[in-house]
């Protein structure tokens, strides 16, 4: 796709900084380097020199680097100024670069948009990389990095060549049936691999809660009578004072959340209002806000304190590990069998182990890190409609075979949505906008 106009933006991170990059592309990028840098260097090798403005006046002595079309991230030419990371030099050369005829500033994401549309990536490879840049832990690195070489999109092009293919068969039967080389079992045999493609597709939907694991992180919930030691978990757990600890019940009255990254996992750790009766107001509101969060959540530390035990009031709908606390108080006390593991956060004791048993509960949620996994609504939508049509085009009548056809034909359309195979131009400012300004 050409483009008439050329962008530019900062491409690195914030400033200042030891380096920043000014990555350029379009029609125009062979005049910016020859007019800033002198001359435009040897494809894909770094050339040393000033930079300079119009005028004369000197910018910075930077490196300069030379990307030619199509052989290049976007697919147009592109360049790139490794200059000194201070904001004064940065804003100095985008004014110069944006004063060129033809540039001007890159919107978010505009050069992933225009790789997309020179088709050097498709759509699922475009949202991976943005996964990619996003990534904190070492479960979602591993996780964009499949993607962003293409696991899901060979999956899906493998479905929709099925799912062509299973048409074209049913069209033949209608347009050939005369013929004898058109077999009359062919419908037969269509149907067959249609059912265990939608057993396929149903697998796969299941595993957009591992995935949403993966990137939004696994979800652990502590709660407990108030004074149970809640708030000095998370602290000693994120090793920083995230919430506020006093001797007074009742202290958090809302939710604090914190994450940690254990064994490569995101784990999302929420501290909750202490959970007793009566309350006052605010601290009830705190309360109910505990319970709904204990019952969403992945896992749920109930913690209780084992110098003064009672009977814990267990969430219903979640997975729930009884932790006692304090332990440092009990001199030569037999440990209650009720709890799962004792820890104390004055010294320590056991929350190596309590760690461990997160991490180990995070991983079994999670599942197989290799695994090809949906990892937007926006694929489950389009794979429970692409299910749907199939599911239409099986219980449609035998010699509804247009029908039939049909339901086969919306039903690739809407896993070629997925790639960008099919038109998604409605999609793409949404999905695009997500990136930041200079990728």
């Amino acid at each position: 796709m050409l483009f008439t106009d050329s962008i530019a933006a900062l491409s690195s991170g914030h400033l200042p900084s030891g380096v920043a990059i000014i990555r350029i592309s379009g029609p125009h990028v062979r005049f910016a380097l020859e007019t800033i840098a002198g001359a435009v260097p040897q494809p894909r090798r770094a050339h040393y020199g000033p930079l300079t403005a119009p005028d004369g006046r000197k910018i910075d002595q930077a490196l300069t680097l030379f990307f030619p079309g199509p052989q290049s991230f976007t697919g147009e030419d592109c360049g790139e100024f490794h200059v000194h990371g201070g904001r004064a030099v940065v804003a100095a050369l985008l004014e110069e670069i944006g004063k060129l005829p033809g540039f001007r500033q890159a919107e978010a994401g505009e050069f992933t948009r225009r790789a997309f549309l020179n088709g050097k990536m498709d759509l699922l490879e475009a949202e991976a990389l943005a996964d990619l840049i996003n990534s904190e832990t070492e479960a979602q690195r591993q996780f964009a990095v499949m993607n962003s070489a293409g696991a899901q999109s060979e999956l899906y092009l493998a479905w929709r060549k099925r799912l062509i293919h299973a048409r074209a068969m049913i069209e033949a039967e209608m347009d050939f049936s005369d013929e004898s080389d058109v077999p009359g079992s062919v419908s037969a045999q269509v149907w067959d691999d249609v059912r265990l493609l939608i057993a396929e597709i149903d697998r796969h939907i299941d595993g957009y809660s591992k995935a949403e694991m993966i990137r939004d992180g696994f979800d652990v919930v502590i709660l407990g009578a108030p004074n149970a030691g809640k708030s000095s978990l998370l602290n000693t757990l994120v090793q920083r004072e995230a919430a506020i600890v006093t001797d007074e019940p009742g202290t958090t009255r809302d939710l604090v959340e914190a994450v940690l990254d254990i064994s490569g996992l995101k784990v999302r750790i929420t501290d909750t209002a202490g959970l007793r009766e009566p309350a006052g107001k605010v601290e009830a509101i705190g309360i109910e806000r505990a319970k709904e969060r204990a019952n969403a959540a992945d896992l749920v530390l109930f913690l209780q304190d084992m110098s003064e035990p009672g009977e814990p009031q267990l969430p219903a709908n979640a997975s729930v590990v009884v932790i006692g606390t304090k332990q440092d108080r009990l001199k030569d006390a037999a440990v209650d069998k009720r709890y799962a593991l004792t820890i104390s956060t004055t010294n320590g004791e056991g929350i190596d182990e309590l760690i461990k048993l997160i991490g180990a509960s995070a991983a079994a949620a999670v599942g197989q890190r290799g695994d090809v996994l949906p990892s937007r609504l926006r694929h489950v939508e389009l794979l429970n409609g692409a299910r749907g049509y199939l599911e239409s085009g099986l219980s449609a009548s035998d010699v509804m075979l247009e029908l039939k056809a049909e339901n086969l034909r919306l039903a690739s359309d809407r896993i070629g949505k997925l790639s960008g195979a099919v038109d998604v131009e409605d999609l793409l400012d949404v999905i695009f906008s997500q990136f930041c300004i200079g990728k």
